[in-house]
């Protein structure tokens, strides 16, 4: 019998996982009865439980013992114990922790029992039934109580009074959310109850269960009301699908889980959410983060260098005879137009490489041409002569479809209506017109509304229009109650551009100033940028970029400036053009490419340092000229 010990001792020490299915065989045989509360006895108190002499040596100083060596090892009880230590550390060394255990983590801030809860939770929502299930066991941290988990079988099973009563027995002290839940648990009762055609228990679980609770009144008078008449629950949304089953159950599960306390019920999702919110953290504080989010990756922190913000010239555009005043990218990206002092326009076309290639010369004004303008469909575009006249054009043909003029007044700003239907524009006796495709003036507001060198835009929804009204002042005119706001700047105001969310109003002031406006409610200065250089031109900015996390903007020293939205801070400063650089554009479906138009008579097409540049060089579609249209 002490030899049969021995060996069985043996085995344990150096196959640990053997253990529960040799100690049961040694207890009975050796001492004639069992011991099953010392099956959780595992490593050190198994040990001292045993006699085996500890080995005082740190585990990462102990010899690893080659396999044949371990076979030729005598079957010494204190010799198989120190093998024993050494290999049971190598393969299952527990998180590391501080103090008493009840932390993991360096800094000490994480619970452990929450730590592994939340993970346990993770795994069972994967699918991972039976890897959750071996946590729980293994680490004797169980994701939630018996009696939570009585109460969640109870609600699965539909023993809706039971499952009442047992959330009395969880241990909630706010009295609000034991009613709450059990409103939930009864609602749900009743209305199975009105399904099975039980008419008289589904009021009486109404008058004495659901109506004592003295929740939510309302949806008690719309219960109410569906025993009177099935049409009302259609009415109210309660359809035959949402009283069935499984399915109606586990959302009354989810609900449940949504009131009661995280610590009572962990929330669905609570690991991934943590992750999550993890990168978010991380790329708000990437201040060059301009790429997808597929890139993130949970393996290392995450952090962009400047490598991912276009500051490398890779094409220059010289197509136009005198000063580039303005440039757009269509909000597909695939074209760029460009207006220029020289009296005409440019649409550019942007091929899969990246490469800009003429497409068409806009011809016809009388003037230079002050800005542009594309369809929402980016099948039409506008093109407005410096108080003059607006032409609309056909993208693809590049044919003048019609010209919008009032006798006697200059048009100064154009743009479309968010459906593509009309245009409306700023004109010089400063009021704003709006016209249909035709050209019949569907709308006129008079006034000082906008001023000689004034930027126009109207909002997504086409219910606010926003200009510039006096030098230092804009107004956002609501056209449905005709109601007015105004953002009061400290200096003269030069341009604006409102975001792709129409939430923010980017505005350039002559004081070499740009300052970024919340025009949700009131509206509130946000941020100010500084750096660039004005004192005579209009200079003009955008938003940009990944969710327009940056801002760039053109500026009388020849460079172009990029700045962090949310902290303000500079990025870069590009050299490269020769005059004042008046306007720039960042492409809103190639968040790497942006272009810039100057005085130099040049456009630049800014993209990643990473390009094959001289292959670019190679392939300049500037000098092609195609003149369209009439005068």
């Amino acid at each position: 019998m002490a030899l049969a010990f021995g060996w069985c001792f043996f085995r344990y020490c150096i196959f640990p996982s053997n253990l529960q299915f040799l100690f049961p065989l040694i207890t009975s045989s050796f001492f004639g009865f069992s011991l099953p509360f010392l099956f959780p006895l595992t490593g050190n108190a198994f040990r001292h439980f045993m006699g085996v002499i500890e080995d005082s040596e740190p585990p990462l100083k102990r010899v690893k013992v080659p396999l044949e060596e371990s076979k030729s090892l005598p079957e010494d009880p204190s010799t198989a114990g120190s093998v024993s230590c050494s290999l049971g550390d190598q393969m299952a060394r527990p998180l590391s922790s501080q103090g008493d255990g009840e932390t993991v983590g360096s800094q000490c801030v994480i619970k452990k029992a929450e730590f592994i809860k939340i993970i346990t939770r993770a795994l069972y929502s994967l699918g991972y039934d039976k890897s959750g299930a071996l946590l729980e066991e293994e680490s004797g941290i169980p994701l939630h109580s018996s009696v939570v988990n009585l109460f969640m079988q109870q609600v699965t099973d539909g023993k809706w009074d039971d499952s009442v009563a047992t959330l009395h027995l969880i241990g909630l002290s706010d009295e609000t959310i034991v009613n709450s839940a059990s409103f939930l648990i009864l609602e749900q009762k009743f209305l199975e109850l009105l399904k099975m055609e039980k008419i008289a228990a589904a009021l009486d679980t109404l008058r004495n269960e659901i109506v004592p609770l003295h929740v939510n009144l309302n949806r008690v008078h719309e219960l109410a009301a569906c025993t009177i008449s099935p049409l009302h629950c259609v009415r109210l949304g309660i359809s035959g699908q949402d009283t069935e089953g499984m399915k109606s159950r586990s959302k009354i599960l989810e609900k449940l889980q949504k009131l009661l306390p995280a610590a009572i019920m962990i929330p669905e999702k609570r690991l991934e959410h943590l992750v999550e919110r993890a990168l978010d953290i991380q790329r708000e504080a990437c201040v060059f983060h301009n790429t997808s989010d597929s890139d993130l990756s949970l393996y290392s922190d995450h952090q962009c260098g400047k490598n991912q913000i276009p500051s490398q010239t890779l094409q220059i555009l010289k197509a136009h005879n005198d000063e580039v005043w303005f440039l757009q990218f269509s909000h597909n990206g695939k074209y760029l137009a460009s207006s220029s002092k020289d009296q005409s326009a440019i649409i550019w076309e942007v091929k899969e490489n990246g490469q800009m290639s003429l497409k068409h010369t806009l011809c016809g004004h009388q003037k230079p041409v002050s800005t542009v303008s594309f369809s929402p469909d980016d099948s039409q575009i506008l093109t407005c002569g410096q108080e003059e006249v607006i032409k609309r054009w056909d993208v693809s043909s590049g044919e003048c479809l019609h010209v919008y003029e009032k006798s006697g007044v200059g048009l100064i700003s154009c743009g479309w209506f968010p459906d593509g239907r009309g245009i409306f524009s700023g004109m010089t006796d400063r009021t704003i017109c709006l016209w249909d495709l035709d050209g019949r003036e569907m709308e006129c507001w008079k006034g000082q509304r906008t001023l000689r060198i004034s930027d126009m835009a109207i909002t997504d929804d086409g219910k606010r229009i926003i200009s510039i009204c006096r030098e230092s002042t804009i107004v956002l005119l609501d056209r449905e109650p005709k109601f007015e706001k105004l953002i009061e700047e400290v200096d003269m105001i030069t341009s604006f551009s409102l975001s792709k969310d129409n939430k923010f109003l980017l505005v350039n002031l002559i004081n070499q100033e740009i300052h970024l406006w919340s025009i949700e409610g009131d509206p509130k200065l946000v941020s100010k940028y500084k750096g660039h250089k004005r004192t005579r031109f209009i200079i003009r900015s955008c938003f940009g970029g990944l969710g327009q996390a940056f801002i760039a903007s053109g500026s009388e020293d020849s460079q172009v400036y990029i700045w962090h939205r949310c902290s303000g801070d500079l990025l870069l400063a590009l050299p490269g053009h020769s005059g004042a650089v008046n306007c720039v554009s960042w492409n809103p479906a190639n968040l790497h490419i942006l272009a810039s138009a100057s005085d130099d008579r040049t456009i630049r097409i800014w993209g990643l340092d990473d390009f094959d540049l001289k292959r670019r060089e190679d392939h300049s579609n500037g000098s092609i000229h195609h003149c369209n249209g009439r005068s």
